[in-house]
């Protein structure tokens, strides 16, 4: 089994050498970049199954990192930083992470979480899993997408789009379940696999903006992914 690569960013060596050892004790490889800019810099030479980014670092800060990594990579990013006001966790969100952890954390909480990302990144791109014997199956046609599962892709006409694992994982279950609410707590506790917590329904909430973007006409007004206001999400 090929083992996990992670890079972790963080301008404090100290905070790098605790990760570096804790995930290295679960068996990943670690990789470790001083800023932003060296982490950048790491990503369009290596692919990682995880990367770990602190926020206020000199130079590119983690918002601006995360931003560019987002246009080569799809591995599933975690903020770790000791801003821990909403608009902060919105913000990271926004630039295309897909979790936040507070500092100071807990070591096992941690790992943890990591593990979790890894995990879900794995499943969705078809790592670590046994062959598959039955039939493809045949893509999946929602308006003007195509979800085709066997290469994990979705085309807006003829056009690719570039998801994130946890923006494709939340578009395959609402296609597929056409009609059905989601509230923000299914759609948690469905994607990320993990128990909701207080403050996830923003989670939730930017990255169903992010899809948006990326799948809506017009995002504005949204035809594919529909707001039931107080319940949740469906696509029609």
């Amino acid at each position: 089994m090929e083992t996990s690569r992670i890079l972790i960013a963080d301008d404090n060596p100290e905070i790098r050498e605790i990760i570096h050892i804790l995930l290295e004790g679960e068996g990943f490889d670690i990789e470790e970049a001083c800023d932003g800019q060296h982490a950048l810099n790491l990503t369009e030479k290596k692919d990682f199954d995880l990367i770990i980014l602190d926020i206020m670092m000199p130079g590119l800060n983690g918002y601006q990192t995360c931003i560019e990594i987002r246009k080569n990579s799809n591995a599933p990013i975690l903020f770790l930083s000791a801003r821990t006001k909403d608009s902060d966790k919105t913000l990271g969100f926004s630039s295309g992470g897909d979790d936040y952890l507070a500092k100071p954390f807990s070591y096992n909480e941690l790992i943890s979480r990591a593990k979790a990302l890894i995990r879900r990144y794995q499943v969705y791109r078809g790592k670590n899993t046994a062959p598959k014997t039955e039939p493809a199956k045949s893509p999946l046609v929602f308006h003007h997408l195509t979800i085709d599962e066997a290469k994990e892709e979705v085309t807006f006409g003829s056009v690719p789009l570039v998801l994130t694992d946890t923006e494709y994982a939340m578009l395959l279950l609402l296609v597929k379940h056409r009609g059905q609410i989601f509230s923000a707590q299914h759609l948690y506790e469905s994607v990320w696999n993990e128990p909701y917590y207080y403050g996830a329904n923003n989670t939730v909430m930017v990255h169903i903006r992010n899809l948006r973007l990326k799948i809506e006409k017009d995002p504005k007004n949204p035809a594919l992914i529909k707001t039931v206001w107080g319940k949740g999400y469906r696509c029609d």
